[in-house]
């Protein structure tokens, strides 16, 4: 093995590393804040509901990333507003997920939950979760 390839090798675990450690936290907390403030996704939780209003996955620690990809893939599916924003947080959940991005919360790829929630309530445990990630590298 020569010395540009030990060097590339390094790097790249250097990046991975940093990624690893990234979980895009500043982010997410971003354009988390930004769907909550927006009024229009409010509505009740009806667990027979048919609309964009049906209820979404409280993830029970650590299953938070396969719940975040879930319910935002069912936000995406009944077309809420910010579907670009919607958009966005799924592909950083599932990257997250199926490359163990997130160590602290990821522990399959099934959401498990006891509860569901409203649009707000799930945004609200999205944001929670990752400024607890950001208070603890704080």
């Amino acid at each position: 093995m020569n010395a540009s390839m030990l060097s590339y090798i390094l790097f790249s675990c250097l990046l991975l590393s940093v990624q690893a450690q990234n979980c895009s936290v500043r982010e997410i907390i971003r354009y988390t804040n930004r769907l909550l403030e927006e009024r229009s996704l409010g509505c009740p939780c009806r667990e027979t509901a048919g609309s964009s209003c049906s209820c979404l996955p409280i993830a029970e620690p650590g299953h938070e990333l396969a719940c975040f990809v879930e319910g935002t893939e069912h936000m995406l599916n009944n077309n809420l507003p910010s579907n670009a924003t919607i958009a966005l947080l799924n592909r950083t959940f599932q990257v997250q997920r199926d490359r163990n991005l997130c160590e602290s919360l990821a522990r399959g790829k099934q959401c498990q939950y006891k509860t569901k929630g409203d649009v707000k309530e799930f945004l609200n445990k999205i944001l929670r979760t990752y400024q607890a990630i950001n208070k603890r590298r704080s």
